[in-house]
C-alpha cells in the first residue's frame, strides 16, 4: 500500500495473529497530524512517534486510556531525541504496553508485510508449499498449490528442490527458501529438482500473483447421508469467495447435511465473516459493535442464504474472533449445532493503519457482541455438544492429518451423530433459493 490521505473502507482488511487472533478493519494514515505538526516532524522518526500516538488518540476504545494520560505520553514521546527509527520503535512499543492491551500493537515494516500478505489471501510466487523432509533432510515439495505456475509447469508433490536461481538448497530452512522464491508478478525462476526414477533437471517458471486456498471441501457419505465438509483456515479477503463456492458445488451434489471446520481458525477480516454468516444464515443478527463512545451498531442477514441444510459446526480453543463472530451468529439464531471445544474468546475489533516509513499500527477500535448481546470477551463460546480431545486424540490428530473430518475424528464424529437428530434448519424453499446472492456486505460504519 502507497501512503495517501486515503482511508480505506472500514471492513476491507484484517489482522490475523493465532493466539492473538484480531478481527480488524484497515487503512492508511489519514489527516489526523496538524499541518504545523507535520511540517515540523517530516521525514523524523518523532513524525512517526506522533503519528501513533494520533491515531490511538483518535480511535483507541477506551476513552480513558486505562487510566493513562495519554497527553502527557505525547509530551514524553515528543521530548526525547531520536537517532534512528529503531530507536522510535522501542519507544512506540514502550508507550503502547502502558494500555494494557496485546491487540494494540506496532508492527515493524518486515512484520507488517507479512500481516498484509497474509491478510490479502494472495502471493506473489510459483504457488507451492515446502518442507525439510525429516529422513532426507531435504527441501520438498508438499503440494502444488491449484492454479499456479508450478502445478501448470509439471512440479509434483515428492519433487525436492535442490537449487533455486543456481543457489543450493541445502541447509537452507523453509522461510529462507521462500524468500527466494517469492517475487514480483512476471519475473522468471528456475528451480533445479530431483524426482525419484528421474535425472535432476532445470524448470523455468514465471511468477505470478497466486490465490492462496483457505477453504477446502469435500463430499462425505457417512451411513446413509451424504456430508458436505468444509474446511476454513482463515478469513482472508478470498475466503468469502471461496466458501460461496464450496457450498454451491456441495448443493450440486445434493448433500443432505454440512459441517463447517473452524477449529484452530484465527480470525482475519470482518467483512468475511458478515458475508459468510449470510451465506448459511436467511434472518436474524449476525454481530453487533460498540464503539469507544458507546455508538453501537448492528448488522445482520439479508435472506441470501445459499443453503437451508442442518449445520454442525467445529470449534475449539483455538478458534478465534471472526471465527466466533460467525459461531455466535449461527448458534444464537439456532441456525447450527455447534460441537467442540470452547472457543478462544476475543471479542475486540481493530483497525490497521500503514505508517509513514512502511510500518503499521493495530489499534482496538470497537467491543462486539453476538446477536444475542453476549460478550465472550475473555469466556469464549460454549459449544452445544462440548467435546473435548485428549492429550493423545491431539498428537494423533497432528501426526495424521488425513484423519482430521472422518470418523476417527472425534468432535466430527460426534457432530455426524448430532447432525441425525437435529433440527437445526431444513431445505431451503424453491422460492428461498431463487433469490439472488449478496456479493458484498454492507459495511460496518465505526
Amino acid at each position: 500500500m502507497n501512503q495517501s490521505a486515503k482511508r480505506y473502507s472500514p471492513l476491507q482488511a484484517a489482522l490475523i495473529g493465532g493466539a492473538i487472533a484480531t478481527t480488524a478493519t484497515i487503512s492508511v494514515f489519514g489527516q489526523a497530524w496538524t499541518r504545523s505538526v507535520h511540517a515540523a516532524l517530516q521525514d523524523s522518526p518523532k513524525a512517526l512517534v506522533d503519528q501513533v500516538w494520533q491515531l490511538v488518540n483518535r480511535e483507541y476504545v477506551d476513552g480513558k486510556f486505562n487510566q493513562q494520560d495519554w497527553q502527557a505520553t505525547r509530551q514524553s514521546l515528543l521530548s526525547k531525541d531520536y537517532t534512528s527509527n529503531d530507536q522510535a520503535y522501542v519507544a512506540i512499543r514502550e508507550a503502547l504496553q502502558k494500555l494494557g492491551d496485546p491487540y494494540t500493537r506496532f508492527m515493524d515494516p518486515k512484520q507488517f508485510t507479512a500481516l498484509t500478505t497474509q491478510t490479502s489471501g494472495e502471493v506473489s510466487g510459483i504457488g507451492i508449499r515446502m518442507e525439510v523432509n525429516e529422513k532426507t533432510k531435504r527441501l520438498t515439495v508438499v503440494e502444488a498449490i491449484e492454479n499456479s505456475p508450478a502445478l501448470k509447469a509439471g512440479v509434483k508433490a515428492g519433487d525436492e528442490i535442490l537449487a533455486i536461481d543456481g543457489k543450493s538448497t541445502l541447509k537452507l530452512k523453509v522461510d529462507e527458501a521462500s524468500n527466494l522464491i517469492r517475487g514480483k508478478a512476471g519475473t522468471g525462476i528456475t528451480l533445479r529438482l530431483g524426482r525419484p526414477g528421474k535425472n535432476e533437471f532445470d524448470l523455468k517458471l514465471t511468477r505470478a500473483t497466486i490465490e492462496l486456498p483457505t477453504v477446502n471441501y469435500t463430499l462425505k457419505q457417512e451411513g446413509g447421508r451424504r456430508i458436505g465438509y468444509i474446511r476454513l483456515r482463515e478469513f482472508s479477503a478470498h475466503a468469502a469467495d471461496q466458501m460461496r463456492r464450496a457450498i454451491r458445488n456441495l448443493n450440486n451434489e445434493k448433500v443432505d447435511s454440512y459441517v463447517l471446520d473452524l477449529r484452530g481458525n484465527p480470525g482475519g477480516l470482518l467483512q468475511a465473516s458478515i458475508e459468510i454468516a449470510r451465506m448459511w444464515l436467511d434472518n436474524g443478527g449476525i454481530v453487533k459493535t460498540v464503539d469507544r463512545v458507546g455508538g453501537s451498531e448492528e448488522t445482520k442477514a439479508n435472506r441470501t442464504a445459499l443453503t437451508n441444510r442442518p449445520l454442525a459446526i467445529l470449534v475449539d480453543g483455538n478458534s478465534a474472533s471472526a471465527s466466533e463472530i460467525l459461531t455466535g451468529a449461527l448458534k444464537d439464531n439456532k441456525r447450527a449445532v455447534v460441537v467442540g471445544s470452547q472457543t478462544f474468546g476475543k471479542a475486540l475489533v481493530q483497525s490497521v493503519h500503514e505508517l509513514t516509513d512502511g510500518s503499521g499500527l493495530a489499534v482496538t477500535i470497537a467491543h462486539y457482541y453476538t446477536p444475542k448481546g453476549t460478550d465472550i470477551n475473555h469466556k469464549g463460546i460454549t459449544p452445544d455438544i462440548q467435546l473435548d480431545l485428549t492429550e493423545a486424540q491431539e498428537r494423533q490428530l497432528a501426526a495424521n492429518p488425513a484423519l482430521i473430518g472422518t470418523i476417527n475424528d472425534p468432535q466430527y464424529a460426534r457432530a455426524i451423530v448430532a447432525l441425525s437428530n437435529t433440527k437445526f434448519a431444513q431445505p431451503l424453499t424453491p422460492a428461498q433459493s431463487s433469490q439472488p446472492l449478496s456479493i458484498r456486505a454492507e459495511d460496518l460504519k465505526f
